[in-house]
């Protein structure tokens, strides 16, 4: 029987460590740099990735909104503080791409994975300060109605069929900041048509319905003004890769240790170790310390936070008899007794495997520069037991 040491990320990071009883010992991965391309590979692909993001040298500064949202979904190691405040497991961010200073706006939708559902979508516009004409600051209309638009035909907006309404309310219009618009209806026909997507229109009229004077009540654009007031869309999805042991929690690592990649394992401090360990007394089943360090494999240039997160992996023995410190399951228990009486030749004694795991949180830019936010089930081990 073969025993699973550790998170899935860490499958063929973690293949250097102690094995579990019934594991071959003189299983041991070449220490090379096709290794490691494997294990950065698939470490890739539990994150749902092809390959690391290419960015150019400057990039740019991610959303505030989207800074905000991570620090209230996870700690500063990027653990989920409770799984049930994120809709979803991946929260996008997009940028208006038109750059006009018109009420007209497109968001490329190209770095949405074909496997993520549309759970919700907003469009984030930045309020300006009023402006009146004449230069009074108090105006006759203290409210305005502003209306968003899914763009069906750019050529006919003012036909019956040329967009249709998808928010619309009243606006106070001396009034200044954010305003987030639900626009689900028309990403969701972009997701499954892209040629469908021809932007958004957003108008602004008086109560009486009639048009208002352009520099009255106005929205920041993505050309004249600053990164942090750009129009956005923010998009909630989920991809279905969510597990089934994700618990709520209130688990928060604080030992971390500063590498990812084990030392190579013909190395004297290793052999040392090993050598050690296989003639002290063996240390009872139990968590111990493994920091995952992002800028040690490279990815500090696509991941904004966490710099690093400490995965935990469980090591340690689980003599005959079992106690409840050991954490036994029921069957853990049985395999135990049977091992014990040598009633099977081909029955060894149960596992020291996490029972327990927890959910982390990245916030990274994309291939478009993009910044995303994605939950990543099953990550860190919140304690071990005998399986």
């Amino acid at each position: 029987m073969r025993c699973f040491q550790g998170p899935i990320l860490l499958v063929l990071l973690l293949a250097w460590m102690p094995a579990c009883p019934g594991r071959p010992s003189g299983a041991q991965p070449d220490d090379s740099a096709d290794t490691r391309a494997q294990a950065l590979k698939q470490l890739l692909e539990v994150f749902g990735m092809e390959g690391t993001p290419q960015l150019p040298q400057r990039i740019p500064e991610p959303p505030q909104y989207m800074v905000d949202l991570y620090n209230t979904v996870a700690g500063d190691d990027g653990v989920t503080k409770d799984p049930d405040l994120l809709e979803g497991n991946t929260v996008r961010s997009y940028l208006d791409r038109t750059h006009s200073d018109q009420m007209h706006f497109l968001f490329i939708l190209s770095s949405m994975a074909k496997n993520e559902r549309v759970l919700t979508a907003e469009l984030h516009l930045f309020k300006l300060k009023a402006r009146a004409a004449d230069g009074q600051l108090l105006m006759r209309q203290h409210f305005c109605q502003v209306s968003v638009y899914q763009v069906l035909d750019k050529e006919n907006l003012d036909s019956p069929d040329g967009k249709k309404l998808l928010s619309a309310r009243l606006l106070a219009v001396q009034g200044s900041g954010w305003e987030i618009f639900a626009i689900t209806e028309a990403v969701r026909d972009w997701a499954e048509e892209e040629t469908s997507n021809q932007g958004l229109l957003v108008t602004v009229r008086g109560l009486g319905g009639a048009e208002m004077d352009s520099s009255t009540v106005q929205f920041a654009s993505g050309r004249d003004h600053h990164e942090s007031k750009k129009p956005m869309l923010v998009l909630f999805t989920d991809d279905g890769r969510r597990g089934a042991t994700l618990a709520t929690n209130s688990f928060s690592g604080t030992s971390q240790q500063n590498a990812i990649l084990p030392e190579p394992l013909t190395s004297p401090k290793f052999n040392r170790t090993r050598n050690a360990r296989s003639v002290d007394t063996p240390l009872p089943c139990q968590k111990h310390p493994l920091f995952v360090d992002f800028e040690e494999i490279g990815w500090a240039g696509w991941i904004i936070s966490p710099r690093g997160y400490n995965a935990y992996h469980c090591r340690g023995s689980c003599p005959f008899p079992l106690g409840q410190n050991m954490r036994p399951t029921n069957h853990g228990t049985v395999q135990s007794i049977i091992n014990a009486l040598k009633l099977s030749q081909v029955v060894t004694g149960p596992c020291c495997v996490p029972d327990k795991l927890y959910s982390i949180n990245l916030l990274y830019f994309d291939d478009d520069e993009n910044v995303v936010l994605k939950q990543y089930s099953d990550m860190v081990a919140g304690s071990c037991g005998c399986h």
